[in-house]
Parts: C-alpha cells; structure tokens; sequence
C-alpha cells in the first residue's frame, strides 16, 4: 500500500453501498452512545433496517485485567443484550480450544461456516449449539484495533438460505468501519475495569468524572475500617513465598466479600494491612454505615472460622486478623507527587481507625469500636477502659461487643 493510500476506515462510503447508511451513522451518532450494549443494540437495528436478516450478533475484544481475559458483548434476537466477560484461564477449556473465535483471534483472518452443513467430527460444538438455537449461518470476522490487536465480530442470520456472497461481502467492509468505534468502547470499558479493580468502584468513578487534580476532595462522614494480619512477620519467615502470598490472598479475599457486600470500599492495602471506608449520605445516615461496617466484621469473622476450619486439616497456618472501627468526618480526595497520586482518605479519624485495631492485641480481641462508633450501632457492647493511643492526647474508651467474639 502506498504511503498515501487509505483504507476503508480512512473515508467513508458512497451512499450507491447497502451498508453505507449505517456506516454514516456509526460515525456521526452510534459512536456518542453511551454504553456499549446500547451501542449493540442500535447497530443491529440499524443492520436490520438495511435488510440483513441478523439473527445473533456477537463483539469480543481482549482487555488488560487481573481477572478478565477478554470483555464482550452479545446481541440475540429477541433477548436483553448483554455484557460477557470470559476469565483468565478460559484459553484452556473446551469451549474456547478450536472454536471459531480462537481461529479469528489468533489467525486474524474470516471463518464462515454454513451451519446446515457441519461436521459432526471436526466442527467446534459452539457451532452445532448455534445451528440447533435455529441459526443457519455463522460469519466470524477480525476487528483489527490500532498497534495490531485483533478482537472478533460474530454475525448469524436464521435467514433459510443464509447470507448472501454480497452481504458476506459487505459485513467483511463494514468491519473496518466498526472497529475503531468499538475500540473507543473497549478502552473506555477498560479504563472503567482498571479503575475499579485497583481504587474501587466509588473512587473509579470519580477518578472518570473528572475529580484528579492533585488537591481535588471533599470531607465526608463515614464509617472506618482498619485491619490487620496477625503474626505477618513469621509468617514471611516460615512460609515459602508462593504459599505466603495464597494466605495474603486468602485474607484479602475474605474481607473483601464481606466489606463490598455492604457498600464497603477498600481504598489502600498497606502491606497486609488494609483501609476501608463505608461512606455515609449525609450525617443523619452515618447509623447505616456503622450498622454496615459492624456486619461486615461479623461476617469476614464467621467466614474465617470456616477458611481456617480447611487450613487446619491441611497442615496450614491459621489466619487471625484484628479490626478497628470508628466513624468520623474524613478528608475525601488526591494527594502525592505531581505524577503519582493518590485518591485515599485523611485526617485524625483515620488515625483513630489503626490506633483501634493495634489495640486489639492488647486487649486480646479480634475486634475494637471507638465510643462514636458504638452511639451509631444497635447492639450491645461492654466497655475495656480508657486505652492511650499514639497522637491522640487523651486515653480513649474502647468497646467490644458484649457476647463472646467471634
């Protein structure tokens, strides 16, 4: 291709090809939608409407995430249209290994397959899945995204006679105009994914909607939650490192299925400690995120007992973690170096917070309130006396709850 040759994305179609309307506006109105399924949805109408006859319509792109190997999305006639996430570790299945959309993503090049003309032996049994749902025809194409990647289109049509040569032809075209659009989505979706996993899905949004300036913030009312692995040290010195990391792993994950499923944010992991947060709407809420961050603990105790029930039989260390909890007005927002921030809470609340939970040990309890804490919360506590706690001017009253814990 010469140096000033364009490619069918480059410029867009004469109004004399089917497909041209459509391509018209994916360029002009489809790419300004705001979700991807939203985005699916209207494409297909807008395919339908040249007069292909879609029956399944399918997007798949490859994404940078911890837990996802690839994110996508699936249109079906008839059916809510739905976001799909195929997790690491999905390569290896039967679903994925000689499927059409392992061919397209790692070949880069079109699979058709007449769906009334399989192979029992040798097609993949997606296809024969699809061919028994009433498909008749199976078009899987390459959506080539800039530095290289190709991702996957998936079109089916129930039509009896199946695409046409022409429409086969013309989806192939339409491919280049649709892959750019979907980049912008999958970036867009990634960048979402990304922010979620590593600062929350709270702070990730607010991270989107603009909030990054280096002293952007604002003080809320919330619930705090501060916890701590006991006898991390022998551990890091007895435990083989993959083994020492599965346990950290196996803490975090614990606490993080009790804490998220009360509206809790875990906002830092500091070696293997970890800062919590149950925001409050106002100060006339604060009891529900009190009352939220409290099951929480109750919860990630009693899931506990369980784990170290399975460790116990397999000649592994039990894991004993402490908790404090306060509740506070606290600073909300960006701090740190010009290129390097950090989106975190701040303030004497949060130091409150960790003061708790080192006095856990003391006391030989998995689990200390601050005296504000306890007005907030419905339930019993019995009081362990006035403690010092370091930067704090005065001994501070902490409670436990009045039964046994955990």
């Amino acid at each position: 291709m010469s140096a000033g040759a364009k490619t069918a994305a480059d410029r867009l179609p004469d109004e004399g090809w089917p497909l041209a309307p459509v391509v018209h506006w994916l360029v002009r109105e489809g790419r300004l939608i705001a979700t991807l399924p939203e985005f699916v949805d209207a494409v297909c109408d807008k395919l339908t409407q040249a007069g292909l006859s879609l029956w399944r319509f399918r997007i798949g792109f490859r994404t940078i995430h911890p837990q996802l190997l690839a994110m996508g999305v699936l249109w079906v006639r008839g059916s809510p249209t739905r976001l799909i996430n195929a997790r690491h570790g999905i390569e290896q299945s039967d679903d994925y290994v000689g499927s059409p959309i392992q061919y397209v993503f790692e070949k880069g090049v079109p699979l058709r397959r007449r769906l009334d003309r399989l192979d029992a032996t040798k097609d993949h049994g997606v296809l024969h899945s699809i061919a028994r749902a009433g498909a008749t025809d199976y078009l899987a194409l390459p959506l080539r995204f800039s530095q290289g990647a190709v991702n996957v289109l998936i079109l089916a049509t129930d039509a009896p006679a199946g695409f046409a040569e022409d429409e086969v032809n013309d989806l192939t075209r339409f491919a280049d105009y649709l892959a750019p659009v979907i980049e912008v989505f999958a970036t867009r979706q990634l960048a979402v994914s990304l922010l979620e996993t590593y600062v929350g899905p709270r702070t990730g949004q607010r991270v989107l909607q603009g909030t990054i300036k280096r002293g952007d913030g604002e003080c809320i009312f919330a619930a705090m939650w501060f916890s701590d692995l006991r006898d991390f040290t022998p551990l890091t010195e007895s435990l083989p490192i993959p083994e020492l990391l599965q346990t950290l792993n196996d803490y975090f994950e614990l606490v993080a299925a009790a804490v998220t499923a009360r509206g809790g944010e875990i906002l830092r992991f500091i070696g293997d400690a970890m800062l919590i947060v149950f925001p409050s709407q106002d100060e006339s809420h604060v009891a529900d995120a009190c009352t939220a961050a409290l099951e929480s603990a109750q919860d990630a105790f009693s899931a506990l007992a369980t784990l170290n029930h399975r460790r116990r039989r397999a000649g592994k260390p039990e894991i004993r973690f402490g908790v404090g909890l306060h509740v506070g007005e606290v600073i909300y927002g960006n701090v740190g170096a010009p290129n390097r921030l950090d989106f975190t809470v701040m303030g004497p609340a949060v130091n409150r917070t960790a003061r708790l939970e080192s006095l856990t040990k003391a006391v030989d309890t998995p689990l200390l309130m601050s005296a504000e804490f306890t007005r907030h919360i419905g339930v019993p506590v019995r009081s362990l006396g006035h403690h010092a706690m370091k930067g704090v001017a005065t001994p501070q009253e902490v409670f436990s709850l009045a039964r046994a814990f955990p």
